[in-house]
């Protein structure tokens, strides 16, 4: 006869708007707690007595540390348990905070807001947070809630930004920093919902994927087209979001628009991103998303191609705002959602980690490559056809994605599941920085521009250097 104390009661499965409340305070708080750092630049820089390039240093640093910590992350929440990363990675987001708030100098302000920050976002971000909601909701709902999800990292935005800037103006840009720490910390307080794998708690459906080592199924991954070209797909996704939310200003400014126009164009992306990704996400439930995905990339070009082409007016540019919103992030759902119908929910963290790194590595890119186009041509004209280009080229490469489940292969895998694919990432990266800068280095007496010399030389005072790094900044309001 079994005693009392050996009967486990069986574990309740929390409901679906449960699971979406959780998750989606949890992104709109890291994405909103980040989306207010184009805020900080002028009070923290003046504060501290920096140029705007240590500012730019420190946003470029954490958008690295992010989209390489990213897959790692993802994969010790599907070994470990969502909420044990989301708790660490809440954590370390606020200590991050914090020491940004307590900086005296550059240390201080790289330590806090670039390496503690970029690894508090991969821990408790996109990839663990969507991966868990995956797990915890059936298939045939999951698209939708993956689109909801993603939509409330602009809710996160639009109510954080007001409220840090009140704060900066009624009290200081320590306090605000502060009350964004206290938020932050609260991640480990919403994760709760989203328990770990494993205790009886998540999608009970058995999938692809499901039965094997995280070893496994990289190595069919890393084999595997559809993923691969899902990867290079998602790179021209952050090449687009990240150019245009970071240089779109001062485009606008070249060409003789008003800072109350770039403005309330960013603010127009954001209000209409909500709108794309709920449709995005509806909309995959039903349709194919490898299509969806083919749809929205080619629009991006042709959207982005009539602005380049059409009249510099505040009307054209308000409507470049709105319609490049309801395109923006409605890419997450959709892709994340391809990953999980490819390889099953258990290892989907690592794997949608891994593809969200090759969209940091765009973003890198995209902003980068415009500010040294610019710096070297006077215009970003170039770096605008380049993301027509890349449009056209997103929405060709995934005609040819199944986003069907990935069949188990029967051989032996003699690679590490982490070290081969971050590794092959961060090459990537290099010869993409490479190819990006070479051609513009030939400039007779010209000062070899762009992150890579702020971040040996950060400390100088080179004016081109300043000039230079300065049309990043603006990352941080993306």
């Amino acid at each position: 006869m079994l005693k009392g104390k050996d009967i486990k009661p069986p574990t309740r499965t929390p409901s679906l708007l449960v699971v979406l409340t959780a998750g989606s305070l949890i992104v709109a708080l890291a994405l909103g707690a980040r989306s207010t750092m184009g805020i900080f630049l002028d009070p923290v820089s003046d504060g501290l007595g920096l140029g705007t390039g240590s500012f730019a240093l420190m946003v470029a640093v954490q958008n690295l540390i992010w989209g390489i910590g990213q897959p790692v992350a993802g994969a010790l929440a599907d070994r470990f348990g969502t909420r044990r990363v989301l708790v660490i990675g809440a954590v370390i987001y606020s200590v991050g905070i914090l020491v940004l708030a307590n900086a005296t100098g550059p240390a201080g302000l790289h330590l806090g807001g670039g390496l503690l920050m970029g690894l508090g976002m991969a821990a408790a971000s996109f990839s663990v947070v969507l991966a868990a909601i995956g797990r915890l909701v059936d298939e045939s709902r999951r698209s939708f809630a993956l689109g909801v999800a993603t939509a409330f990292g602009s809710v996160g935005q639009f109510v954080l930004i007001p409220v840090a800037r009140i704060l900066i103006d009624a009290t200081s840009w320590e306090t605000a920093l502060l009350l964004l720490a206290g938020l932050t910390a609260l991640i480990a307080v919403f994760c709760a919902p989203l328990r770990n794998p494993g205790n009886g708690d998540e999608n009970t459906e058995t999938q692809i994927g499901d039965v094997e080592s995280l070893r496994e199924v990289f190595y069919r991954a890393t084999r595997n087209r559809s993923y691969l070209l899902l990867n290079v797909g998602f790179f021209v996704c952050g090449f687009h979001v990240t150019f245009i939310g970071v240089h779109l200003p001062k485009y606008l400014e070249d060409v003789g628009q008003t800072a109350g126009v770039a403005a309330a164009a960013l603010a127009f992306i954001g209000l209409f991103n909500i709108a794309g990704s709920l449709a995005a996400g509806a909309m995959g439930q039903r349709h194919s998303k490898s299509f969806l995905l083919s749809l929205l990339y080619g629009a991006r070009g042709l959207v982005i191609l009539g602005f380049i082409l059409l009249p510099k007016t505040p009307a054209v540019s308000i409507l470049f705002g709105c319609l490049m919103g309801l395109l923006w992030l409605s890419t997450i759902p959709l892709t994340s959602g391809i990953v999980m119908s490819q390889f099953g929910t258990k290892h989907s963290g690592a794997l949608f980690g891994v593809v969200f790194l090759s969209h940091q590595i765009g973003a890198f890119i995209g902003s980068w490559g415009a500010g040294i186009v610019r710096d070297n041509t006077g215009s970003y004209m170039g770096w605008w056809w380049t993301a027509v280009a890349l449009g056209a080229f997103g929405a060709l490469i995934h005609l040819f994605i199944d986003e069907g489940p990935v069949a188990p292969t029967v051989e032996k895998v003699p690679r590490s599941p982490i070290v081969a694919p971050v590794g092959v990432a961060v090459l990537m990266w290099l010869a993409l920085s490479v190819a990006t800068i070479a051609p513009l280095l030939h400039g007779k007496g010209r000062i070899a521009s762009g992150a890579l010399f702020c971040w040996i030389n950060f400390q100088e005072t080179n004016e081109t250097l300043l000039v230079s790094v300065s049309d990043i900044d603006v990352e941080i309001a993306n």
